[in-house]
């Protein structure tokens, strides 16, 4: 079976499961695990912000951060197809209180104007704005890179209102291997990042969180309240650490697959790839094929294929380290056969 329903599907390599098993770890509620740290102090640097905090997933490092930056009863905005307000679950609102406002986008990109605008005056009858979220890459938008103009000119309106920014950045080593731009410039742009170590990165589990050192102190303690705070943490730090000095420039070869993937399934009769292709996402419609995408997903897993429905005539592909470019031609191949029995 050939799985591209995410990068969140890859596997630790043999080095991560050998830095795990000699790991050198302490307790991290007690801030004693010296592989946690290290972890962290190498991100931070990575981001260029004060200090960072590992945490045990991305949606609970923009959880983290929205409860750090906010007051209930405060307003969030965001882009309408962001993660933060599709797939978390509504856990602002649950956990932080707060009221999602959301702002259209192209590929994933907040016109800063609209975001000046949705900003809330002072009012009574008005919630307060009391965060700005950002997403690169767009995981709605199909692996778009947000462009780093686009992440400057939204800040320079925040820093204006003194209004925080967050970068939902799970994808943000894509955009930045994509774009030829450090992950420094791209968190130069916000207040707090989050970033996935597992997905492309290939570690087993965990993000990071990284700002100021006064927003990890306080994201800490959120941490804590949420579960988060665990023991002898270096055991999956370890992996991360090597996720994040050896495993980044290896995004490449999942953006050439992807490209590769592109290019094959565009020359299928009745398939039309939806969007520019930038990283390790395609999205692709099948409604040509006269086949609804549940359908059309039954028979690619008859093929050996496994993709995920994104929306009503689309199907999304996620190229990963454990995919090979000859597994690439063999989906193509196997595509192929579908749309030649409809």
């Amino acid at each position: 079976m050939i799985d591209l329903r995410s990068d969140t599907v890859t596997k630790p390599t043999r080095e991560m499961r050998q830095a795990a098993f000699e790991a050198e770890v302490g307790d991290d509620v007690y801030e004693e695990d010296p592989t946690v740290k290290r972890l962290e102090f190498t991100a931070a640097e990575m981001l260029g912000k004060e200090a960072a905090l590992f945490v045990t997933s991305g949606t609970q490092g923009n959880q983290i951060a929205g409860l750090t930056h906010c007051n209930p009863g405060d307003e969030v905005l965001l882009e309408a197809n962001s993660h933060i307000f599709l797939y978390e679950g509504a856990s602002m609102s649950a956990l932080a209180g707060v009221q999602p406002r959301t702002i259209e986008g192209d590929r994933g990109a907040m016109d800063p104007e609209d975001v000046r605008q949705a900003i809330r005056p002072d009012d009574i009858h008005f919630p307060e704005t009391g965060l700005i979220c950002v997403e690169n890459t767009h995981n709605k938008a199909g692996g778009a890179v947000v462009p780093l103009e686009n992440m400057q000119a939204i800040y320079e309106v925040a820093r204006e209102q003194g209004i925080p920014v967050h970068l939902d950045g799970a994808r943000l080593f894509n955009a930045s291997v994509a774009s030829g731009i450090s992950v420094k410039r791209f968190a130069d742009q916000v207040d707090t990042v989050q970033f996935c170590l597992s997905k492309g990165l290939g570690a087993p589990i965990g993000s990071v969180i990284a700002g100021s050192a006064d927003f990890v102190r306080k994201a800490r303690k959120w941490r804590k309240r949420l579960g988060g705070g665990l023991r002898q943490v270096g055991m999956i730090a370890a992996p991360g650490l090597i996720a994040l000095t050896e495993m980044v420039d290896r995004l490449a070869e999942d953006h050439d697959k992807v490209k590769i993937l592109a290019e094959g399934l565009g020359n299928v009769s009745g398939i039309e790839i939806e969007g520019k292709v930038e990283t390790n996402i395609i999205l692709v419609n099948v409604e040509g094929l006269n086949l609804s995408v549940e359908k059309f997903l039954v028979q690619l897993k008859q093929e050996g294929v496994l993709a995920v429905p994104f929306g009503p005539k689309v199907v999304r592909f996620v190229t990963n380290y454990d995919v090979s470019h000859g597994d690439i031609r063999e989906v193509i191949e196997r595509v192929h056969h579908i749309a030649s029995r409809v």
